[in-house]
């Protein structure tokens, strides 16, 4: 018996759900709907468009209805709008958008990719022409189109995640003053506060005027007020606050809603309807750090489940692992990434953890094209389970969060992070790279070897009179160092242990952290037994510290910031 199967939306989801059940049932009748014009685009490319990165928004379009038809036998209908699931008939009403004429549609099963919509605030203003979503070709032209106006110089994006850091850069890109307003307290959630404080630098040196903590209040036709009382020149606004899932037509439908407001879905990926499945930025998953539901809009994991889906349908098992939640961003010069689980969270949920802060270089030293990559792990107390990483530099992130994220499958250990061999090349990581030598700070910690304080401890411990040790060269720290630090470089520090006091507790950095580290276990084994090691030393002090300082114009705790 020949199957039909009807899909609801396109892009990654959908049409990768109609390609997979095509290479396993050459006679099966397919057909996609899709509401917009176009059956299937890179929307997570939409916002290089403004920047010219995308010169030619045909380029986002991946494929047509034509080309769907030839190559894979897919009917895909684009602007046609299903408007209800008859489950009792098992038939679909659809909507031309064209014509407004409505049909129906019989299924034997139904697959719902729908996708999530971002959400707009009930504010002032906020229906004015100026005022833009982005969520596809349509979208990003509209956008691209009204700032290329030469009256358009001012524009601000409201929403710090993905979607509205790439808008602001790529506007930036293009010439515009861009303002990015951030109701959290820091961009980019994903990260933890304190590798947030790169971002928010990155992004000011690059002329972004960033507020956080600061949400929109009102929209005028020439500028826009924040709850704080700033009003800040706009002549065009970007809302990326977030995105909802994609539900009306499931709700409708009767289909079960989960707790999180996404269409519930089992491991296969079936509704409470056995005939119908659902996909994508609509669903609730499984996190399977965190043990329950979640919502993760992310295109790889859409793929995945587009393919079990399909799977499913013919009867193949599928064995769901579950998200993790690994993503990557560029962000101007830097290069961004994250997998699991951020400190924040795992403390949030109940996790004992704790978490390694590095600063290393992504490549041989001697190497031209040598970087400074930060790197953040975190792991489970006792066991060493790694929960999660962040990395950001110029250099390859996405390399270093990709192999965690496999350890984090595989549930890998600080022990196996420790043993695991990597490629080497100058050209491309040190012969002991970062990941790795997280892993021995890790286990440092874990085993109690030797004892570490946060950058984000330093600016308290120093309003209590802390007793901090710069052991950098002097000609480093004359160029800018904590106050009232005292500078022992670590060349002359077996020679002048004596100037060190044993009965207060000793805060010992350096740039980034090796020599700091090298001093603590020699202090340590020197008879000194209250040695801390701040992790990320000066360069992290002076990276945590300065978006907060411009931005609240609070007094520095350090006499000149020095980020080379």
């Amino acid at each position: 018996m020949v199957k039909k199967i009807l899909i609801v939306g396109g892009v990654a989801g959908g049409a990768s759900t109609a390609a997979r059940i095509r290479r396993l049932d050459e006679q099966a009748e397919i057909i996609m709907f899709e509401r917009g014009p176009h059956v299937s685009f890179s929307n997570c490319s939409l916002p290089f468009h403004l920047s010219g990165i995308v010169e030619d928004s045909k380029r986002l379009v991946l494929t047509n209805p034509t080309a769907f038809k030839t190559k894979y036998n897919i009917e895909a209908r684009v602007q046609q709008e299903v408007v209800n699931i008859n489950r009792e008939v098992k038939t679909i009403t659809v909507k031309n958008l064209l014509t407004d004429e409505q049909y129906d549609e019989s299924y034997d099963y139904l697959v719902l990719s729908p996708g999530a919509s971002p959400i707009v605030p009930n504010i002032e203003g906020v229906h004015a022409p100026h005022v833009f979503t982005v969520r596809n070709v349509n979208d990003i032209e509209r956008l691209n189109q009204f700032v290329k106006n030469d009256n358009v110089k001012d524009i601000t994006v409201v929403g710090g995640g993905f979607i509205g850091v790439e808008v602001a850069e790529n506007l930036r890109l293009a010439g515009k003053n861009i303002t990015l307003v951030q109701s959290n307290n820091q961009i980019m959630t994903p990260f933890d506060y304190d590798m947030a404080q790169i971002l928010h630098k990155e992004m000011i040196d690059k002329g972004v005027q960033l507020f956080v903590n600061d949400a929109l209040a009102k929209i005028s036709d020439d500028s826009v007020v924040l709850n704080s009382g700033r009003q800040v020149k706009a002549q065009a606004v970007v809302l990326a606050i977030g995105v909802r899932p994609e539900i009306s037509l499931a709700k409708d439908a009767g289909l079960e809603i989960g707790e999180l407001g996404g269409i519930k879905v089992n491991p296969n990926y079936v509704t409470s309807d056995p005939f119908i499945y659902a996909v994508g930025d609509a669903i609730e998953v499984y996190h399977r750090l965190l043990h329950k539901q979640t919502r993760l809009a992310l295109a790889g994991p859409a793929q995945r489940q587009a393919r079990a889906a399909a799977n499913h349908i013919y009867n193949i098992p599928n064995q769901n692992t579950g998200v993790i939640g690994s993503s990557s961003i560029q962000i101007f010069d830097l290069n961004c990434a994250v997998t699991g689980l951020n400190e924040k969270t795992a403390k949030d949920a109940g996790f004992n953890v704790n978490s390694v802060y590095l600063i290393a270089p992504d490549k041989v030293g001697l190497m031209p094209n040598s970087n400074p990559l930060h790197f953040k792990l975190v792991y489970e107390v006792p066991t060493g389970r790694i929960l999660g990483a962040q990395a950001i530099g110029k250099g390859n992130a996405d390399k270093r969060i990709d192999v965690i994220a496999t350890l984090i499958t595989m549930n890998g250990t600080l022990e196996d992070l420790k043993e695991l061999e990597l490629s080497y090349s100058p050209m491309y990581s040190t012969a002991r790279d970062i990941v790795n030598l997280a892993a021995l700070v890790g286990l440092n910690l874990l085993y109690g070897r030797y004892n570490q304080v946060a950058v984000s401890q330093v600016r308290e411990l120093m309003e209590k009179n802390a007793y901090f040790v710069d052991v950098r060269e002097k000609n480093e720290y004359e160029n800018g160092h904590l106050k009232g630090s005292v500078n022992i470089p670590l060349s002359e520090l077996r020679d002048r242990m004596d100037e060190i006091p044993k009965d207060v507790p000793v805060y010992v950095h350096c740039r980034s952290g090796q020599r700091s580290y090298n001093a603590v276990m020699a202090l340590k084994n020197s008879g000194f037994n209250n040695i801390w090691n701040v992790s990320g030393s000066f360069l992290g002090i002076c990276l945590y510290e300065y978006f907060n300082d411009i931005a609240t114009g609070r007094e520095k705790i350090v006499t000149e910031y020095n980020f080379k």
